[in-house]
């Protein structure tokens, strides 16, 4: 179990009863509802899979309605990504296998994006692909995987699919509805709201209404993927003026820099006023941008309300990863083994799951596909490196891990990432662009072993804020566990070899 605290203060259930109460079943008396009321079938899932969410904008300011769905369900403390970059990290959620199973490394390139995805063949086995063979209508929503093209037929196992191109800034973006490709402009170009979160919203009711009123007790499973809060951060123009004078929320990791750091963290500038204030200035924009993710989530809900399907169905919210904004002297970014950038939110709400549960255990992205599966009464088709979080999930509240269940997660990223015209996560000057690492991440410890042969060694009982490199003092016993542990998590290639994590060294 991990020793860290958990990054931001649990509200308490009651802090949030008026929303929680906005959440309560109330079911019309529809033909459409009677029906899904009276043949309850496999639970349905809503997925919300949010792009560069990190910890601290999980706030009852930013966010009241996920607050409020994270007191009515589970949230797991020590969720981690299998790599802080959008595209292998989606890759993993997909199909429950790490980067060097996926063969994705990148968002671009030929170890990146949608085209390294389909040439390894890891679209014929996915979530989808397992929900729609036990008879699921699924939907995937949003952002897919980078360098999507819309001439790019729908992969296997989607019954629906509304995916966009570059929907980046938010306006101006092409949305592939199904077989039609339809364009949306900018916030003055037509009488309708064009800003993406808000379309994907409107989409994601369509949906479920849909399935209320043509597909009967049909079980569904839809994913809504936002490119919010990714920059450019570009929130809604009905909240653009929110929060004035909003300041980034500092942690003792903030403007500073690292002992014994590894030659890429070495030498970045002190953040002096001009630093501070752009990241202030940033912060704000993503604290505006989630605004629009929460609405989403309370009409999703509201959807699901409406139809009879909200009993019947399990909420899960989470993101790609994290982002770093000041810490260990960084400007913002990602790709680093930080908590910042690999420790993000999962919170899921649904029948038998205790309400304000707090999850210790350890989990990863690669246990999503798992779980969803288990939660649909059904196993991946085929082997995978997860495993399904739902003997955690059913537990009585506030549990920790079972024995035998792994200690610690494996961590993967190849680089340094390479600026590019498709690259969304183009690196910015002192925005930390690590060399190639894997890296295990337990309740004692992070360790990070670089393919240039450095290495670093964070003690977090004494070193919280991951901040002073100690590999150096460690036993020469010590170093040799940890490398033949990362040799054999390197290796794994199903859920009883990768799920082999030691929490001590």
């Amino acid at each position: 179990m991990s020793k860290l605290a958990h990054p931001r203060p649990f509200i308490a259930v009651s802090a949030v009863t008026a929303m929680v109460a906005a959440l309560v079943v109330t079911v019309p008396s529809s033909p459409a509802v009677r029906q899904a009321q009276a043949a309850p079938s496999r639970p349905n899932i809503v997925f919300v899979l949010t792009d560069d969410l990190s910890w601290n904008l999980v706030t009852q300011r930013f966010m009241p309605h996920l607050v409020a769905l994270e007191g009515q369900g589970a949230t797991f403390t020590d969720y981690f990504v299998s790599d802080s970059l959008c595209c292998p990290s989606r890759a993993s959620i997909f199909t429950g296998r790490l980067p060097h199973d996926t063969h994705v490394y990148d968002n671009t390139g030929p170890n990146g994006g949608d085209k390294a995805f389909n040439a390894h063949g890891d679209q014929y086995s996915t979530i989808a692909t397992d929900l729609s063979a036990l008879g699921y209508r699924t939907a995937m929503m949003g952002k897919y995987l980078n360098r999507y093209h819309m001439s790019t037929p729908t992969p296997p196992g989607w019954s629906n699919w509304a995916v966009a191109d570059w929907g980046y800034p938010e306006f101006n973006y092409n949305l592939k509805q199904d077989s039609q490709v339809v364009h949306y402009g900018g916030p003055n170009e037509a009488s309708k709201d064009n800003y993406l979160t808000d379309v994907l919203s409107r989409l994601g009711d369509q949906f479920v209404a849909g399935m209320a009123a043509k597909h009967g007790s049909q079980p569904f499973f839809l994913e809504v993927a936002t490119f919010a809060p990714h920059a450019p951060y570009t929130p809604a123009p009905k909240y653009a003026s929110l929060y004035p004078g909003l300041q980034y929320p500092k942690t003792p990791a903030y403007g500073t820099a690292n002992t014994a750091a590894p030659e890429w963290l070495k030498d970045f500038p002190p953040l002096g006023p001009k630093a501070q204030a752009e990241i202030a200035s940033a912060f704000r924009l993503r604290a505006q941008d989630v605004k629009s993710v929460d609405d989403l989530i309370a009409n999703l809900v509201s959807a699901l309300r409406r139809t009879g399907a909200l009993s019947n169905t399990y909420f899960v919210f989470s993101s790609d990863n994290g982002l770093h904004m000041g810490e260990h002297d960084m400007m913002p970014g990602k790709l680093t083994a930080f908590d910042t950038d690999i420790r993000v939110p999962l919170i899921v709400v649904g029948p038998r799951i205790a309400a304000g549960s707090r999850i210790s255990a350890f989990a990863e992205n690669i246990d999503l596909r798992s779980t969803f599966d288990a939660l649909a009464g059904t196993k991946p088709a085929e082997g995978v490196d997860g495993r399904s979080l739902t003997p955690l999930l059913f537990k009585a509240k506030g549990t920790s891990a079972s024995p035998g269940w792994p200690q610690g997660v494996l961590i993967e990223h190849m680089g340094p990432i390479e600026k590019g015209p498709d690259q969304p996560d183009t690196v910015e000057p002192n925005s930390g662009n690590p060399p190639s690492y894997i890296a295990l991440r337990t309740g004692a410890a992070l360790y990070v072993q670089y393919k240039d042969g450095a290495h670093e060694y964070y003690d977090l009982a004494k070193d919280p804020n991951e901040l002073h490199n100690v590999y150096a003092s460690l036993p020469a016993k010590s170093k040799s566990a940890l490398q033949s542990q990362v040799a054999h998590l390197e290796a794994c290639h199903n859920a009883p070899a990768c799920s082999q994590v030691s929490a001590y060294y």
